[in-house]
This record gives structure tokens, C-alpha cells and sequence, in this order.
């Protein structure tokens, strides 16, 4: 990995879902002809090499900013020239963005602040025109007989200060700038030269036959067309749909849930990303959504469809992403390789959607909790994702727990089947399940310990130790601390952000456990009924009665029998002064649990008593009795 200076051209073609629909053999024929007969020899001319194609567009590199200026200008006029004799509805148009700045060398990659301002500002095109940054412009102004157009400031995304933006005027001077386009050099071809077209040529039709598969154009009507769009965050912003099983087996559908929940997962573990939770992606399992509509529902720019066929020694995977604002194909790749390198297929894609979406990703691919070995290796894998699933109830929660017994024997350094395992004991104390709780208990601290020292960046270990801390220890500032470092290292898993408003509301800090609520509500916008439970207990704490309530009977109409539920809704009746709705909210919870009693809730993890007693005031003011 090396930084450097670089001058970059970013590039794709206006209107190519238009022009698709229209004519899709004759589009994609257009995009190949226009490489190889005007983009490429004219790369070549200018001393620049193609970093990467990207379905209708590409991204270049030249040695200077003056070549990288005189191949876009000359591009465009070539363009321009060829559509002289198109039909105004067949002319194809792109646009062009030029940044210099620093990049991020790796292999034949190039990454950084200055590829992003650069797409940014490719972005910024008027179609068959060339915008520039201030730089730009100073570097050329002297050396270049061209106008430019001034177009102010611009805020851009992923750019912390607006940019000044340039667009290069294509006039006579401009004009003057045309050369001959010339074939670039044929080189002698070994092995390797053959093996890059080869792989050039596949990924080309890759990407035509994702978009035959996936057809973003189609329409398949919207979601909900009421629902109004959601605004797209800063950040650049993904959806992960379920993966097609091309098989279908019910009995294997655990397997393939489970490879698209660790692509989830892996994507959310980096800052730069703003995922949306795999509760909200799974409701689209076993459908084809549109894209647009996806991206509508779930506020995000990015999709990311594929589809899993495994056979008994290979597993086949295709993966796409796609801008669903514009309807474009960002990327497509296929995989074919042995079932034991299913863990490194999950890295590299995670690799590459996050490398395509970010600027900078800090530092290299996640480390792997499990690499496969041997078959061993690959049944312990089988065993945690059977055991990954979570149903309520004491017989599923105890075989998940000899499922992850039986990987760790298979796979002693198991880091996720350990967390997992400690968080399985975890539930059966926490749920009242356990023969002996002390010894569920013992044992989910016994797992965790495990699992932190094999892997301690794993998130998942560290909000389990900040629910030990909060209910079994009553260490608030030691919970406050693990749940923090939990979202640190997994800033875009709701999950997490729900615990911690509830560990701040817990510490009397509830106003701040609101905006938390809210973010993990937005990050996961089809969200399960626990968010609307602990979206009405943090506002009863917070003192938006009203809210309190109505959040609190949206989590009851998934949780009919819930105590806790109904606990914060008496509370709220009580403070609103609604005493006889209180009560027979409280005659209610007594029907369902006839023994319960005040002092029954008195272990409940508050850190001031004040807060205590005014939950016990309220609900002896509704009829809870004491004893």
C-alpha cells in the first residue's frame, strides 16, 4: 500500500438506464465500441492507464493533470463528433470529473479522498460535459489555452468543506485541442496479458447477464407508494437483500440466510458505511423487489442482490450492486469455488462493495473469526449458523446451545461460537428458563471470557458483557463501557443502539437513550417490536408520556403478554392522570400473572432509587399489589 499523487478521471455514460430499456443489446454493443475505438486509444495517447470498469462507467489515472485535462476534452469533442449522425434519442452522452489529489495505492486499485471528489465531481457534469476542482484549474489555467465556466461552491458528499467547481468550456479553443484517435500498440501476450482480457471479458458479461437476471428497469410496482422516500444519509448507504436460494431446500435455507447475514455484518463493521439492519432486508426474502423501490423503502442509494447454489463439493455465487436512485449496475461478479473457501468468498465481497462505496476504508478487510481448514472446520461453521437463528422457548434456546457445544469440540478457537454460546446461556438466565439459573449464568461468563480472549474487536461479546454487567452485576459504569465499545466497533448494527438507550435510561439518562432510539430506528427502518418496547420505556423515563403509550401498545400488539409492556403503560396512565385506564391496564397484567407483585421488580437494574420508587409509586397507584 503506498499514497501518492495522482490526477484522476472519473466517468460514466447520462441516461444509460434510458437508453437500456429502449435498447439494451444495442447500449451495451455501444459502451464496448466507444472503449475500444475512443476511450482506450485516447487513455493510451495520453500516458494513462484504466484503473477499473464499472458497468457504464470507468475510472482512470493519468502521470499528470495536463494529460488527464487533454484526454477528457478530447474524448468529448470525439463524442460529440460521433453523434453528429445519431438520432437525438440514440446519442450517447458522459460525463466527465477530473481531481488531483492524494490516493491510496493497493495492488492495481486506487482508493482515496481524491478518487472520491473525483466521481463527485463526474457527478456535477452537465451530460458530454467536463466539471473540474479549483486545483484543476490552477494547474492548467497557464499551461492550457481552455475557458472555464466558474460554477460556484458546491457541497458534496463524503467532502467536509464545499468545493469550487469549474466546467470546461468546449469552444473553438477547446476544439483546437482534437488529434487523430490511433489504435494504442499491440503488445506481445504472454500468460499473464491473456489471463487480464480474459477476466476483462468476464466480468463485461457479468455484469450484462446480472442486469438480464436482476433487471433494475422492471417494473414491479412500488412497496408502498404513499410512504414518503427517505432521506439518503451522508454516508454512503447499502441494503443487503437475502440471497436466492437457486435450489431451494428448505432444510439448507438456514445456510444461505446465514451467508447473507455475514456479509451484513461484515459490511456494518466499517464506519464508513451506513448498512441497514438484515431485519429490515429479510422481509423481501423470497421476492424481486425493484431496486428503486428497495432504495425508497429502506433510504439507502446502494442494493446488493445475488443468488447461492451449493452442490456437494462447489458453492456458486453471483452478487451485483446497484445504484438504486439511478437504476445503475455498479458491479457484478461471479463465484465458483469449493465449499471450503465459502468464508473467504464472504471477505472478498465484503471487500470489494466496500472498497466500490468508500473513499478510504481504514485498514484491510476484517479478520476472519473462522477460516476453513478441513471438513472439521466446515461442520462447526454448519452447526454455528444452525445455532445463529434465535426462537424464543427453552427446547430451541438449549439446542442451539449443544449445537455450539459440538462446533467448539470440532473447532477449539471458535471466537464467534463462543459469543454466541455465552449470549444462548445469557438468554436462558435472563428469560427464567434455566433448571439452575446461577449455573446458566455461570456458564454464559465462562463463554464470554473464551470468547474475548480469542477475538476481543468481536462487538457482539462486548454488548453481552454490558448486559452482565447491567442486570447481573448492577455495574452501570462497567455496562455504559462495554456497550459503548460494542458500538464503536459496529457503529451500524441497530441492535446495539437499542441496548444502549436502554443502559442510559437505566442510569437515569433517558433524554440521551432517545437519541439512540431514534438512530437504530433509522438505521433499521423495518424494525422489530423490541424497538417500540424500548422506544415507550425510554420516553415513560424520559417523561413523553403520550409517546410512551402509544409506542408501548405498538410493541403490545406483537407481545400480548407482556408485564413489561403493560408496566410502562400504567406508569404513563398514572402520570397523565388517566387513573382508571391505568387500572385496567393493571388488572390486565394480573390476569396474565396472578402472583405478581411489587416486590418482584424491586431487582430491576436502576441506578437511582429515585427512579425506583417513583416505577413502584405509580404502580401501586394502579392496584399492583406489594406482596
Amino acid at each position: 500500500m503506498e499514497r501518492r499523487l495522482a490526477a484522476i478521471v472519473a466517468m460514466d455514460m447520462a441516461g444509460y438506464t434510458r437508453l437500456m430499456q429502449a435498447d439494451e443489446i444495442g447500449t451495451l454493443a455501444a459502451v464496448k465500441s466507444d472503449r475500444a475505438t475512443i476511450i482506450e486509444p485516447k487513455v493510451s495517447q495520453y500516458n494513462g492507464r484504466t484503473i477499473k470498469l464499472m458497468g457504464d462507467g470507468a475510472l482512470m489515472e493519468f502521470p499528470s493533470v495536463v494529460k488527464a485535462v487533454g484526454f477528457a476534452v478530447e474524448i468529448q469533442l470525439a463524442f460529440k463528433t460521433r453523434n453528429v449522425e445519431v438520432s437525438e434519442d440514440g446519442r450517447i452522452r458522459y460525463r466527465v470529473g477530473i481531481n488531483v489529489g492524494d490516493v491510496i495505492a493497493e495492488d492495481d486499485d486506487i482508493y482515496g479522498e481524491g478518487v472520491n471528489l473525483a466521481s463527485r465531481l463526474e457527478g456535477l457534469a452537465e451530460p458530454g460535459g467536463i466539471c473540474v476542482g479549483q486545483t484543476v484549474r490552477e494547474e492548467v489555467r497557464d499551461k492550457l489555452a481552455l475557458d472555464f465556466k466558474d460554477k460556484g461552491e458546491v457541497e458534496v458528499k463524503n467532502v467536509s468543506r464545499p468545493v469550487r467547481v469549474y466546467s470546461i468550456r468546449l469552444n473553438d479553443k477547446a476544439e483546437a485541442f482534437a488529434t487523430p484517435i490511433v489504435a494504442p500498440p499491440v503488445v506481445a501476450r504472454g500468460k499473464f496479458q491473456v489471463a487480464v482480457v480474459a477476466i476483462v471479458g468476464v466480468c463485461f458479461v457479468v455484469a450484462f447477464s446480472g442486469l438480464a437476471w436482476w433487471q433494475p428497469w422492471a417494473d414491479r410496482g412500488p412497496s408502498n407508494p404513499e410512504r414518503p422516500a427517505q432521506a439518503l444519509p451522508k454516508k454512503p448507504s447499502i441494503a443487503i437483500l437475502p440471497f436466492a436460494d437457486l435450489e431451494g431446500a428448505k432444510d439448507r435455507a438456514y445456510v444461505v440466510d446465514g451467508f447473507t447475514n455475514a456479509i451484513t455484518a461484515n459490511l456494518s463493521k466499517f464506519h464508513e458505511l451506513f448498512v441497514i439492519s438484515s431485519n429490515s432486508t429479510f422481509t423481501y426474502k423470497g421476492k424481486t423487489p425493484n431496486a428503486g423501490d428497495v432504495a425508497r423503502d429502506l433510504g439507502v442509494r446502494y442494493v446488493l442482490a445475488g443468488s447461492y447454489e451449493q452442490t456437494p463439493r462447489n458453492v456458486r455465487i453471483t452478487a451485483q450492486l446497484i445504484d438504486g436512485v439511478e437504476g445503475t449496475n455498479v458491479w457484478a461478479e461471479n463465484y465458483d469455488a469449493p465449499r471450503e473457501q465459502i468464508i473467504e468468498i464472504q471477505e472478498d465481497l465484503t471487500r470489494r462493495i466496500s472498497t466500490t462505496l468508500v473513499s478510504v476504508i481504514r485498514g484491510q478487510a476484517q479478520s476472519r473469526a473462522l477460516r476453513i481448514k478441513d471438513e472439521d472446520s466446515l461442520k462447526a461453521y454448519d452447526l454455528y449458523l444452525r445455532a445463529f437463528h434465535f426462537r424464543l422457548g427453552k427446547a430451541p434456546i438449549l439446542e442451539g446451545i449443544a449445537d455450539l457445544q459440538r462446533a467448539i469440540e470440532l473447532e477449539p478457537d471458535f471466537a464467534a461460537a463462543y459469543s454466541l454460546l455465552a449470549l444462548r446461556f445469557s438468554q436462558l438466565w435472563r428469560l427464567n428458563l434455566a433448571d439452575d439459573p446461577q449455573d446458566a449464568l455461570r456458564q454464559a461468563r465462562v463463554a464470554a471470557q473464551e470468547a474475548m480472549a480469542l477475538d476481543p474487536q468481536d462487538y457482539r461479546i462486548h454488548e453481552l458483557f454490558c448486559s452482565l454487567y447491567l442486570y447481573a452485576d448492577r455495574q452501570h459504569e462497567l455496562a455504559l463501557s462495554e456497550c459503548e465499545r460494542a458500538v464503536s466497533l459496529n457503529p451500524n448494527d441497530a441492535g446495539i443502539q437499542i441496548t444502549l438507550a436502554q443502559v442510559l435510561t437505566f442510569m437515569g439518562r433517558a433524554k440521551e437513550g432517545l437519541k439512540w432510539v431514534k438512530s437504530a430506528k433509522r438505521l433499521n427502518p423495518l424494525y422489530p417490536p423490541l424497538y417500540d418496547w424500548t422506544s415507550g420505556f425510554v420516553n415513560a423515563v424520559a417523561g413523553n408520556y403520550e409517546k410512551a403509550i402509544v409506542d408501548s401498545r405498538k410493541a403490545l400488539a406483537a407481545y400480548p403478554k407482556s408485564l413489561s409492556i403493560r408496566r410502562v403503560i400504567i406508569v404513563s396512565l398514572v402520570e397523565l392522570g388517566r387513573l382508571q385506564e391505568a387500572k385496567k391496564t393493571a388488572e390486565e397484567l394480573l390476569a396474565i400473572a396472578p402472583g405478581f407483585t411489587l416486590a418482584k421488580l424491586r431487582n430491576a437494574p436502576f441506578q437511582h432509587e429515585s427512579e425506583m420508587n417513583w416505577v413502584l409509586g405509580n404502580l401501586r397507584k394502579a392496584g399492583i399489589p406489594e406482596e
